[in-house]
């Protein structure tokens, strides 16, 4: 790996020494010394099943019968084996068997075949990987298992034996003490959080843990304390983040209350900082925007979470911790991120989008970024966290952020961002003709000796979003100053050249219409791809400004809404047809 500055070396060099030093901590707690210890005492019975938020689908029941296994964008067939002995073609298909997050569907199922298959293959498990698996044994891996046991529980032991609810709770119980052992050596983040989590929804859900209430209630109002910014963001500053989290996190919240027992302050106000950013990230149409590692969102399960919040208020416009901002106008949505790399330890999945924007008008998402696969994650994922897959300005085709990506390194560390931007300020202005914010990065400061700043109004009515890219000279510019300004389109949208190639029209499904204009620059429409469909990849466009920094270092462009579609009210029975309004 070549390294562009003795900064970046120390900070790889401490990155190896923390994750050496966790690694020999995680041996010596959840290793062979763990494994030859004797059982904990087995919880007598448990008290309660927390609630599963997530959506179920009864009918990838009959496939799990069948033995068909889709985790991950691939298909598995048992052929009657184990699934458990069967040759992953994937660690996260592994990872997805192991924290049978699939038993949901198996219960939306309610027959009796699925609850026999369900306790069957929980029995499977116990017995052939109980003991160690090198994926099933993983901290997230285990943390998500004891949560599905626990909230699926109804289907496992209804009509089981005495010998198996036993051995049930015993393997229950063996985890949670794994996790208690390992939770300080757990990959900073979500993952760690998540442990927290599981810890403390088993000691509410089990008999005979009365002691363990406190410390492991204390445990997780701390990781909430401390990855939960004052804006309600999170620290990896990854949307999707605040879901994973809300998620698992209101069961245990509503299962605290069902025994009776007080929730943690830090839970409460947790909670109430991240139910508003919730609406901040969302579009018109209830995704979710594409930042930072944030894929397809379910809009079932954002719409459950919100279900939760008491307040039900309107979304915050300005997140500064998280490093974002929000603008609003009649039903456009314009949202920019505005913030520096999280910390090194927890940016294994945020991207180089420093100044991305989205843009969504009604339920028709218009600008987007590329965001992430959710199939063959590996291959895609170099290409999804380029500055390149955001809607953005890139200097010489290069990424605002660099991300290890050494052989032997990043093997152990993943693929953190170790530089990138450091100063990003922001201004923001409001009034009654619209919101204005200004703001710049010096990620190509170092390289380049240019700074990118982006100024972009939104008109009080959202029919015009008036948009200046300028690239500021730190000192004397080389000939390395080639800029592209890239505005990834949803695949929804239809793009045309108009205007002689000047302008290009954007047409959306229900007929509303924008017109791009970018004067003075070179424009294209090429090839992208979206990256963040429920199903697969879906290819789509991308507008395209051209320039250097010596001879154009600011470029103006403008989106101006031209048609609107206008339902026709008619008689009873008759249907209703798009019109535009021109």
């Amino acid at each position: 790996m070549a390294f562009g500055a003795v900064s970046e070396q120390a900070r790889v060099w401490r990155l190896l020494a923390h994750s050496a030093w966790q690694s020999g901590l995680r041996w010596l707690h959840g290793g062979p010394m763990f494994r030859w210890q004797p059982f904990s005492p087995t919880p007598s019975r448990l008290l309660i099943a927390p609630q599963d938020l997530r959506t179920a689908d009864s009918t990838n029941a009959a496939d799990i019968y069948a033995g068909r296994f889709l985790f991950a964008g691939y298909l598995v067939e048992t052929g009657g084996r184990s699934p458990f002995e069967v040759e992953p073609p994937s660690d996260d298909w592994s990872r997805a068997l192991h924290g049978f997050g699939w038993l949901r569907h198996m219960r939306a199922a309610n027959t009796n075949v699925a609850r026999q298959n369900a306790r069957a293959l929980v029995d499977d498990w116990i017995k052939s990987c109980g003991r160690w698996h090198p994926v099933g044994w993983e901290e997230p891996v285990v943390a998500r298992r004891i949560l599905s046991w626990l909230s699926q529980s109804p289907l496992i032991l209804e009509g089981c034996d005495r010998d198996f609810y036993r051995r049930f709770l015993r393997s229950i119980a063996r985890q949670v003490r794994y996790l208690r052992k390992t939770i300080n050596e757990t990959h900073d983040g979500v993952p760690r959080l998540t442990v927290a989590i599981a810890i403390a929804a088993a000691t509410v859900c089990m008999a005979g843990q009365n002691r363990f209430v406190r410390q492991s209630l204390r445990r997780l109002d701390q990781e909430l304390a401390r990855q939960i910014l004052a804006d309600g963001g999170h620290i990896s500053r990854n949307p999707a983040a605040l879901v994973e989290i809300l998620v698992d996190l209101l069961p245990v919240r509503q299962a605290l209350s069902m025994q009776g027992l007080p929730a943690p302050q830090n839970v409460m106000t947790a909670i109430d900082r991240m139910m508003p950013m919730i609406r901040f990230f969302r579009h018109g149409d209830g995704a979710f925007a594409h930042f930072n590692g944030c894929g397809s969102t379910a809009a079932d399960i954002l719409a459950t979470i919100l279900a939760y919040d008491d307040a039900r208020g309107a979304a915050p416009v300005n997140a500064p911790h998280s490093g974002y901002q929000r603008l609003t106008g009649g039903d456009t949505v314009v949202l920019i991120e505005t913030g520096k790399p999280p910390p090194i330890s927890v940016s294994d999945r945020a991207h180089a989008g420093c100044l991305s924007i989205e843009i969504s008008s009604r339920r028709n998402r218009l600008i987007i970024n590329c965001g992430v696969s959710g199939i063959s994650r590996g291959r895609w994922s170099a290409v999804a966290r380029s500055s390149a897959a955001h809607s953005t300005a890139i200097i010489e085709d290069t990424s605002s952020a660099r991300f290890l990506s050494g052989r032997y390194s990043g093997r152990w560390l993943g693929a953190p961002i170790i530089s990138g931007p450091t100063n990003v300020p922001v201004a923001r202005e409001e009034s009654e003709a619209g919101t204005r914010v200004a703001a710049s990065h010096n990620g190509y400061q170092e390289r380049f000796r240019i700074v990118h700043e982006r100024d972009i109004t939104l008109s009080g009515d959202g029919t015009v979003i008036d948009g200046i890219d300028r690239f500021k000279p730190t000192s004397t510019l080389g000939n390395e100053d080639a800029y592209a300004v890239r505005f990834h389109l949803h695949p929804q949208v239809k793009a045309s050249l108009t205007r002689a190639g000047t302008a290009v029209l954007l047409v959306c499904p229900d007929g509303e219409a924008w017109e791009f204009v970018a004067p003075h620059a070179e424009m294209a429409i090429e090839e992208s791809i979206y990256l963040s469909d429920v199903y697969s990849h879906r290819r789509t466009e991308q507008i395209v400004l051209f320039g250097r920094a010596k001879t154009e270092p600011e470029t103006r462009w403008q989106l101006r809404r031209t048609a609107t579609p206008k339902t026709v009210r008619k008689r009873v029975g008759e249907s209703a047809a798009p019109e535009l309004d021109l």
